[in-house]
């Protein structure tokens, strides 16, 4: 069961892949953009050795960032 504190520090993102249409977005539930983007992934199969470009964005405030995940090593950066 959740806690007081978990609730308060998990907000709900939309994610989809780059070139997904937003309405393609899946919503999670995660602490920052990146755990999001990571949370997303944790839940799709790709192909390990591949990178993936990730568009995450806060449901509540609009804010939007863009991840390009490397698959194989697991490093996390911004998009160009």
């Amino acid at each position: 069961m959740p806690t007081a504190t978990s609730l308060q520090s998990d907000r709900a993102f939309s994610v989809h892949g780059l070139d997904e249409a937003p309405s393609r977005g899946q919503r999670v539930e995660a602490e920052s953009f990146a755990d999001a983007a990571l949370a997303f992934l944790e839940g799709h199969h790709v192909d390990d050795d591949a990178e993936v470009a990730l568009m995450v964005e806060d449901c509540e405030t609009g804010e939007r960032q863009c991840f390009r995940i490397d698959l194989a090593t697991g490093e996390t950066a911004p998009c160009d």
